[in-house]
């Protein structure tokens, strides 16, 4: 554990044409832990993980890594970084196993010929070292895999690169309370093994249950960050709605407390 952010933002600003959707926002994850970053529809934090992942460009502002500035420019750049993001459709190809998933554009082969072999151990490795037991082949087709057993496979699919930050866009949406609590313990695991992972949900209880921190954005600005036993489920909410709770929170001219 460390004092230092292994992925921080500071004062960044994004805007399309003359919508700014992002004003002066300071965010920060730390290796090990779980972030968790929440907000109402249209807070910006889809617009803001692109921003971390190189899909957007920043208007203005810091991005810094491990401690030290760098310029991202794309996601290759941010990809080089160990930057990344498994997005809610989770872009996995249904009529593909779960070893040609997560080795898709990234192949190893052995002279002119694919390397199955060792692109299944990888696999089996990553899996196992993810202690997932709910897949029972890894050359089963992601068409015949749960939702919880897809969005498994999609984190895997981010771990195997051996990243470091590793963003969640709503991981358990549309999942049962079974698989849930499986993927919400694979989360907390990626942090235990000392990646940085942020989370956004809309779900408090899934926040409260695996995060460290909580991030909240209020319409484009960075309502507070704080760690999640500072703060009740309450205070999180009036953060998301209002922008405020107590001493916490946006002052009215817009300055953070």
């Amino acid at each position: 554990m460390t004092d230092t952010p292994l992925l921080e933002v500071r004062g960044l600003n994004k805007s399309f044409g003359p919508v700014q959707v992002l004003r002066d926002v300071d965010f920060s994850a730390y290796a090990g832990q779980v972030t968790a970053l929440v907000g109402d529809n249209g807070a910006g934090k889809s617009t803001l993980v692109k921003c971390l992942g190189g899909i957007y460009s920043i208007d203005s502002g810091d991005y810094l890594f491990d401690g030290r500035p760098v310029h991202v420019h794309g996601p290759r750049d941010a990809a080089a970084l160990g930057v990344e993001i498994v997005y809610q459709d989770l872009a996995l190809c249904d009529n593909l196993d779960i070893v040609q998933n997560m080795f898709l554009g990234r192949e190893i082969k052995r002279g002119l010929v694919l390397d199955d072999i060792t692109m299944e151990q990888k696999a089996a490795e990553t899996l196992a070292g993810l202690s997932v037991r709910t897949v029972k082949s890894v050359r089963q087709h992601v068409s015949s895999l749960s939702g919880g057993q897809r969005q498994t496979v999609a984190i895997a699919k981010a771990v195997l690169w051996n990243n470091r930050v590793v963003v969640l866009d709503e991981p358990t949406a549309a999942l049962g309370v079974a698989q849930t609590a499986q993927v919400l313990e694979l989360v907390r695991r990626l942090a235990d093994n000392g990646l940085a992972v942020v989370l956004i949900s809309h779900n408090m209880n899934d926040v409260f249950a695996v995060a460290d921190r909580i991030a909240a954005l209020f319409l484009g600005q960075m309502a507070a960050q704080v760690k999640a036993t500072d703060v009740t489920h309450s205070q999180v909410v009036e953060l998301i709605t209002a922008g405020r709770s107590g001493d916490l929170g946006l002052r009215q001219n817009g300055a953070t407390v």
